[in-house]
């Protein structure tokens, strides 16, 4: 859905602990630089938006070999990228912390949920329903900082829960079934985020270290299909071994992208432009995909935009009192005011 980059869930749990105030990137940044942000921003969620139109290109792969040979090669792209920028000294410190390995650890297990159901859905005709996922996950982050962190909400964003929980019940008996895709894909999504928030570090790096824990799985895995003729590695054509390949560069260009917007960019932004993910998924799965939407589930992702728009306008109403405040010179942000949300942004699909 990682680098804590401060990426606003638009009234999702968890502080990001800068001093900053919401929607300030700072005096020294110039127009310039936030409109290079932008154009990263817009970047890095419309290929994340964009790429369901990837994984069904990857067939007849399946969704196991696909996601292990994500995990390979975008150890390989990140692992490049650190050696061209020299960025090494985190390693040392890291392998010193038993306690972030552990945590990096439960981060690496629950992406690998999350993108393994993601591509699955996606080549099984479930795009729409995948969407869903990251359109409720703030919802789902929300919740989690009530239960597990103890926080406290505002009235606003304890109506975009309930109003979010609504569509759940509505999209069940729509779907027929709980929209377990959905779920499985936002609270594997918010776990992921609440576990790198605590682990702090940075996005190429923290992707390194959990493609590296994932990789001899993964690398298992393949050996083991190509072993026994199951694999499509190799025996499909270049194009498609190149394909399997480019997985890396798939997981990696956007996080990049994203990198370089959340440092020039306002946090609150980058809260609003977190939705073109979800919404170009969610146009692609209706007419491209030309997935099925009847009436009881058009009802339930209304609720859902519903839910979302609470949440913008009470995150939004929120910066500009603190901003307010501090342009009034009190140098007191508002309570309640500091920028609320768990980034997972390298877990996104």
């Amino acid at each position: 859905m990682a680098v804590q980059q401060a990426k606003n869930s638009m009234g999702a749990t968890g502080s990001t602990g800068s001093s900053d105030p919401v929607g300030s990137t700072g005096p020294r940044t110039s127009r310039a630089e936030q409109r290079i942000g932008l154009l990263n921003g817009f970047a890095a969620y419309g290929m994340w938006g964009l790429v369901p139109l990837f994984w069904p290109l990857l067939k007849p792969a399946g969704a196991l070999e696909i996601l292990a040979h994500r995990m390979v090669w975008s150890l390989a792209v990140v692992g490049l990228a650190l050696l061209v920028m020299r960025r090494w000294a985190w390693l040392g410190e890291l392998l010193r912390q038993p306690r972030k390995l552990g945590l990096i650890t439960v981060a690496a297990a629950v992406i690998t949920v999350n993108w393994g159901v993601y591509i699955w859905a996606v080549n099984s005709e479930h795009v729409v329903e995948a969407s869903l996922g990251y359109f409720i996950n703030p919802l789902v982050t929300i919740a989690m900082g009530v239960l597990l962190l103890k926080e406290r909400l505002r009235p606003v964003q304890w109506a975009a829960v309930g109003v979010g929980f609504s569509a759940v019940l509505v999209l069940t008996i729509g779907y027929g079934r709980p929209p377990w895709i959905s779920l499985t894909l936002a609270f594997s999504f918010a776990t992921y985020g609440l576990v790198k928030k605590k682990v702090n570090l940075g996005g190429i790096e923290s992707l390194a270290a959990e493609t590296a824990i994932q990789f001899l799985p993964a690398l298992a895995y393949l050996l083991w299909l190509g072993s026994s003729g199951g694999a499509t590695f190799g025996t499909e054509g270049a194009g498609h071994a190149t394909l399997l390949a480019a997985t890396g560069v798939v997981t990696a260009l956007p996080l990049v992208c994203f990198g370089a917007a959340a440092i020039r960019v306002p946090l609150s932004t980058l809260g609003l432009l977190q939705y073109l993910a979800p919404v170009f998924q969610f146009l692609l799965g209706i007419l491209y995909f030309h997935e099925a939407m009847p009436p009881e589930r058009w009802a339930g992702f209304a609720l859902v935009w519903l839910a979302l728009s609470l949440l913008t306008f009470d995150a939004l109403r929120t910066a500009r009192r603190a901003a307010r405040a501090l342009r009034g010179g009190s140098g007191v942000a508002v309570p309640g005011a500091r920028v609320r949300g768990t980034a997972a942004v390298d877990a996104k699909p």
